[in-house]
């Protein structure tokens, strides 16, 4: 926190903890989205989310999820949907992962340096968020896409 020397500013801090997890993937060539926010993350979470994700690939359509090495992400419990492949990253290398641009950028924008009144302000807030993200698509696009990753169909 910037101040003048000599002086102690307020800051907002608050010793109660509640949090919630926004689950997000990303479509760069659509400028699309889907997310969740739940109150945990476990595998029958990252069900949850992947079937989100297949509910908003297009029809007759097959989507690559990247993901990082989460244990949950590799559960032989993970139920995939069919029109879904999921691609797991190299271990320690999230710079590959497009959508940790996304939480990074949601992070600078919309959910830092804040306190809020209890577990349904943080949702509202994360679901706030994504949508105000997602209502950009040129933003959303730009934060994303990656040449080397883009599929090519033959």
């Amino acid at each position: 926190m910037w101040a003048r020397r000599g002086t102690r500013p307020r800051a907002p801090r608050d010793r109660r903890y509640a949090w919630a997890y926004l689950f997000g993937a990303v479509c760069p060539e659509r400028a699309v989205g889907a997310a969740l926010v739940l109150p945990y993350v476990n595998t029958g979470a990252t069900g949850r989310h992947l079937a989100e994700i297949a509910r908003h690939v297009t029809p007759g359509a097959h989507a690559v999820v990247v993901l990082d090495g989460a244990g949950w992400h590799a559960s032989g419990e993970l139920a995939v949907p069919e029109n879904l492949t999921l691609l797991p990253l190299p271990r320690y290398s999230p710079e590959l992962n497009p959508v940790e641009n996304v939480w990074e950028y949601l992070r600078q924008n919309k959910l830092s340096h804040r306190v809020w009144e209890g577990y349904d302000a943080i949702v509202a807030t994360c679901c706030e968020a994504w949508n105000w993200l997602v209502a950009t698509p040129d933003r959303l696009a730009s934060i994303t896409r990656r040449e080397w990753a883009r599929a090519v169909s033959n």
